[in-house]
């Protein structure tokens, strides 16, 4: 490891992202980066049986961006992620775009999950697995806090059938997203610091 690469490594309040040599030109590629993966990682959609809403590796990436960029960058990947599907780039689940989906709130979600990992990814929250839990964790109830009320206003349902067609199916996908962040994010970091 490079002796910058180790200040910085070493250094409180520093993420994945920061381990790059400084730069707009890096900001802007890691923003742009960060809306492309989680654009790619809607097109991996299952239909859930019974819920407007299918499982996707969205909310997986747009946590490992947050974390991985930290609190800004992370925000600002996903503010573009948003903007574009609703100007019309195909990028949201199932290759949708637009405002108008019964979803469109855990997208709304995601921004704000983005922006709160990232803020604890800054004070070394995704250094280890124990506080890399608890940071997935947040993270998800962040989107769901938002997609789940945002499901029943738009789609009709009553609070309890937004939890069960909006939160209840998916559970059992997080906690193995989750699980992957865990290992993945304080696995990189143990990395850097052996080189």
């Amino acid at each position: 490891m490079s002796t910058a690469t180790a200040t910085v490594a070493a250094r409180p309040g520093a993420v994945l992202a920061d381990l790059l040599p400084a730069s707009r030109v890096r900001d802007a590629a890691l923003v742009l980066g960060g809306a492309a993966l989680t654009g790619l990682a809607a097109q991996l959609a299952v239909p859930v049986p019974g819920s407007p809403v299918p499982v996707t590796g969205q909310t997986f990436a747009a946590l490992l961006v947050g974390t991985a960029l930290g609190a800004r960058r992370g925000f600002l990947s996903l503010a573009l992620y948003a903007l574009a599907g609703v100007a019309g780039l195909p990028w949201f689940a199932d290759g949708t775009s637009g405002a108008g989906a019964v979803s469109f709130g855990y997208i709304l979600g995601m921004l704000l999950a983005s922006a709160a990992v990232g803020a604890l990814a800054r004070r070394g929250a995704d250094r280890s697995v124990p506080r890399m839990a608890g940071t997935m964790i947040l993270g998800e109830a962040v989107i769901y806090a938002v997609g789940v009320p945002y499901l029943a206003l738009a789609a009709h349902m009553s609070a309890s059938q937004a939890i069960a067609n909006g939160l209840t199916p998916f559970l059992i996908g997080d906690a193995l997203k989750a699980a992957l962040a865990m290992g993945l994010l304080p696995t990189a970091w143990k990395f850097v610091n052996k080189r």
